[in-house]
């Protein structure tokens, strides 16, 4: 009965050290009740957005003024709160895109209502994509204007996207996982 004591008395101390505390620490915060705790002064407890974003309305995309850019353009119009996309990741979005010319929508899964899953950098979709939604987190809105290099390039997507057309979609991240 005795060792059976010392080695319970053992993995209890080899479970603390392991939990990197003390067996006082560990025997204070047993006795102090949860209620008790309390942050530091003027830190706000925020929940830690988890699980989908909700879908919101289809945006109004504007097509910006000017010449076409060459490079990619990524600009946040509204920054999420949730997890950041990385290469990798297995995302869900909803989006809208545009002929930069003149402003014709091509595609839009706002209009079948299914969001569109993709694995992030794995050429799954054009390259404009896979490096414009790195680092956006779930729930933001992001406008990505992407020149025909990183888009179909000057073979185009006949019949609805031109030969070595600028692109401009307005993404709704909804999901990282």
């Amino acid at each position: 009965m005795r060792t059976r004591h010392l080695i319970a008395c053992g993995l209890a101390t080899l479970s603390l050290a392991a939990a990197g505390c003390s067996e006082e620490e560990a025997e204070e915060s047993a006795s102090t009740p949860a209620e008790q705790t309390s942050e530091p002064e003027g830190a706000a407890a925020e929940p830690a957005p988890s699980g989908p974003a909700q879908p919101k309305p289809k945006p109004m995309v504007t097509v910006p003024e000017g010449p076409p850019p060459t490079e990619l353009q990524i600009e946040d119009i509204e920054e999420g709160a949730g997890p950041a996309a990385k290469a990798g990741s297995q995302i869900s979005v909803n989006y809208v895109g545009v002929n930069y010319a003149d402003g014709e929508e091509f595609d839009s899964s706002f209009n079948t209502g299914v969001p569109f899953d993709l694995q992030l950098g794995a050429s799954m979709v054009i390259p404009g994509w896979d490096e414009g939604l790195v680092g956006m987190k779930v729930g933001g809105r992001r406008q990505l204007v992407i020149p025909p290099e990183l888009a179909y390039g000057p073979q185009g997507s006949p019949p609805a996207i031109g030969p070595d057309e600028t692109l401009v979609f307005v993404i709704d991240l909804l999901d990282v996982q």
